[in-house]
């Protein structure tokens, strides 16, 4: 009963799982990120909260997404002569998904998400907006629960009404503006708020909570030396105002390699590389814990691999891809 009370805890704090090398993929946080860079991607990330803990939390995620960019064009009938092409589309669409899964505790969630984001270009920058809706199903592993009562019977979650699962549908939405050396980002999750009825009473004030997610960056390029670096952060809340923050930094060389570190307020701090060989794209992350609770495991360990596609006549420079 300890655990799931434990696991619950967390729902009325931060729900949403952690990623240390948001930056890789941040269409997992906000919605508005799916194709903005042009590219048709393929990602999985693998995180391994605590390695070293008996039933260590795992989160998996598995996601798409793609640019609709002009890519034909279409006659536009006029009088004699006057006859015109035009992009059958615009190149302002962007799709994308994911299938993801997170265990914490005896209680995993696994979801999909569909995402719909809008770009504007405006001189040498872009402006995105973004939507997704998700459906969910949180789940306890009854099987697991160990209890200390003397007299089970008073314990709900054993002979109680408790449901072991729950379908949960909710939305996101964010706003995301990029250029060649900059990119900022908002982001809202679970928009809906929507309740988490897993039945008996004791459960009956448990709900999904609106997560915020505020990102930024700035490249400074070397243009002569081919090292690039990037600061960057990720700020975090829910409507409690219970802040996290990431704050990053990474060296680039011809994009091709990459070093960082990353410090988070919670009281940890990452290591991250990665690699680029032509469309594949892979990094790790392993993050340490400041607290006193790095004395019990062996860290927590992210993988990252991408595969991209797009790099040629298909997606434009900047002043005139879009």
């Amino acid at each position: 009963m300890l655990i799931i009370l434990s696991s619950y805890g967390e729902i009325s704090a931060q729900q949403l799982p952690l990623y240390s090398q948001y930056m890789n993929n941040g269409f997992l946080l906000n919605p508005a990120m799916a194709g903005h860079d042009g590219y048709t991607s393929f990602n999985l990330t693998s995180r391994k909260q605590w390695v070293g803990f008996q039933n260590s939390p795992p989160t998996y995620s598995v996601s798409g997404q793609t640019r609709l960019l002009k890519k034909s064009y279409r006659i536009i009938n006029r009088p004699v002569k006057t006859n015109k092409y035009k992009a059958s589309s615009k190149g302002r669409v962007g799709i994308g998904g994911f299938v993801f899964k997170d265990v914490n505790g005896l209680v995993s969630r696994t979801g999909v998400q569909m995402s719909y984001a809008y770009h504007i270009y405006i001189r040498q920058s872009q402006l995105s907006f973004g939507l997704a809706g998700q459906i969910f199903q949180y789940k306890i592993d009854r099987s697991q629960i160990t209890t200390f009562n003397e007299d089970e019977v008073l314990d709900p979650t054993i002979h109680g009404d408790l449901n072991i699962a729950a379908f949960i549908p909710d939305a996101n939405a964010g706003v995301y503006w990029t250029s060649p050396t900059f990119f900022v980002g908002l982001s809202a999750n679970q928009l809906l708020q929507s309740p988490l009825q897993l039945g008996s009473n004791f459960l009956d004030d448990f709900k999904m909570l609106r997560h915020y997610y505020l990102m930024g960056g700035y490249r400074f390029i070397g243009y002569d030396s081919g090292f690039d670096l990037e600061p960057s952060f990720l700020i975090k809340t829910t409507e409690q105002f219970l802040p996290q923050a990431d704050l990053s930094l990474k060296l680039y060389y011809k994009t091709d390699y990459w070093i960082g570190t990353s410090y988070r307020t919670s009281g940890s701090l990452a290591f991250m590389f990665g690699v680029r060989s032509n469309r594949l794209y892979f990094g790790y992350a392993y993050d340490y814990a400041l607290s006193s609770i790095r004395k019990y495991n062996f860290g927590s360990q992210e993988v990252f691999i991408s595969l991209k596609f797009g790099s040629n006549a298909r997606r434009f420079r900047w002043l005139n891809r879009y």
